[in-house]
């Protein structure tokens, strides 16, 4: 693509891109996860950029203004995949795909579904959907995803994000290892903008997800990145993911870390993605 993108539509939405770097760059595709936006990776991209590749960062389903439709069906996994395969398929040419947290799963989704549309792939934090379903069993992950269940009950996180100035929200973001710069950024782009509702729409349309889509092989070579300071997700995932990738696959642990890499570790996780990307 010889112009800049600054948005495409799909399903009768409008998806905000940051699109940067040298324009005949290879495509990089970066997602971002909850509760953030395309903006999470503004310390990562730079990187990639001096590296020669060029990205594509999207404000995702339920983020970006125009494509915030009402109802938790028009959250479900297989549709958040399929409008990063319409971005894909708008830049023209497979991508290396990036994503964290809610970002890896609709990337795992993506590239079990299109592997035609992804030359590499690296999850950060979330690891294969298959292997976070076995952790779920024998680990201690049930218990970290205690939250996934409070995100179910209407209207409860919105109340909380606004009651007392969002102090109850930030105290649980905080407690994740969120820092003060990154809380600004939650409040004033998803609170104040208006995406919760629709960003937590993501966690309550699993019941209505494909389930299907969730175990299917990684055929693309793959790069998973985990923190040992993840306080909701435990190594069991990351560790059992190489049982569902066909191709080469590395497991890059970071050590002291919180699950917010993107911000808190983007020279280690530009690293990792610039290693994979080498190696196609």
């Amino acid at each position: 693509m010889s112009e800049r993108l600054a948005r495409f539509h799909h399903d009768g939405l409008t998806f905000d891109v940051v699109d940067d770097g040298p324009l005949d760059g290879d495509p990089v595709t970066l997602l971002h996860g909850f509760p953030e936006r395309a903006s999470s990776w503004r310390r990562v991209a730079p990187l990639l950029h001096e590296a020669g590749l060029r990205t594509y960062a999207m404000d995702q389903r339920g983020y970006s203004p125009g494509a915030r439709p009402e109802g938790r069906r028009h959250y479900r996994t297989e549709l958040l995949a399929e409008d990063v395969a319409a971005l894909v398929r708008t830049i023209g040419r497979p991508v290396h795909l990036v994503g964290h947290d809610w970002g890896a799963q609709v990337a795992w989704v993506l590239t079990g579904q299109h592997p035609e549309l992804v030359r590499t792939l690296t999850a950060v934090s979330v690891p294969h959907p298959a292997a976070f379903g076995a952790a779920m069993t024998s680990s201690d992950q049930a218990l970290r995803s205690w939250y996934i269940g409070l995100f179910q009950v209407p209207k409860v996180v919105e109340l909380l994000a606004h009651a007392g100035g969002g102090r109850l929200f930030e105290h649980f973001l905080r407690a994740s290892g969120m820092e003060d710069d990154e809380l600004a950024r939650v409040r004033e782009e998803v609170v104040e903008d208006g995406a919760l509702p629709h960003a937590l729409g993501w966690y309550r349309a699993l019941p209505l997800s494909d389930r299907s889509l969730m175990g299917r092989s990684i055929k693309v070579p793959t790069t998973m990145v985990w923190s040992d300071g993840d306080s909701a997700l435990a190594r069991r995932g990351p560790e059992l993911t190489e049982r569902y990738c066909r191709a080469d696959y590395e497991l890059v642990v970071l050590q002291g870390v919180s699950h917010w890499i993107p911000t808190q570790a983007p020279e280690a996780l530009a690293e990792a993605v610039l290693e994979r990307v080498a190696g196609t």
